[in-house]
């Protein structure tokens, strides 16, 4: 169950992040970064280069261990992904769930 939790909230993020970036909000990029024990959604052009004051902090599991692509950032306006691939997640019993974004940024899992 938390599997699927988890990847909901990361495509739904995704989803969030996008939206922001294509309404043009705060007249930057958006993105989504996803550690262990967390997803984030940004404000700015890279999770380096972020506004850390908008930060979006939601909480997975920390048996949930994150691989795969870990950052998506969306242009501004066009909402474009810069980066495409998949988001694995893996659980304590080896369980897998992937959430893929491909270029056209849209989001499966």
């Amino acid at each position: 169950n938390d599997l699927d939790i988890a990847a909901t909230s990361i495509a739904q993020n995704l989803r969030r992040a996008q939206a922001l970036a294509q309404a043009g909000d705060g007249d930057t990029s958006w993105g989504l970064r996803v550690g262990v024990g967390s997803i984030l959604v940004y404000k700015g052009a890279s999770y380096m280069l972020r506004d850390s004051t908008f930060d979006e902090n939601t909480s997975i599991p920390t048996t949930i261990v994150p691989s795969g692509i870990t950052e998506v950032t969306f242009e501004k306006v066009s909402g474009l992904p810069q980066t495409t691939g998949t988001f694995t997640l893996t659980s304590q019993a080896n369980e897998i769930r992937n959430v893929t974004i491909n270029k056209k940024g849209m989001v499966e899992y």
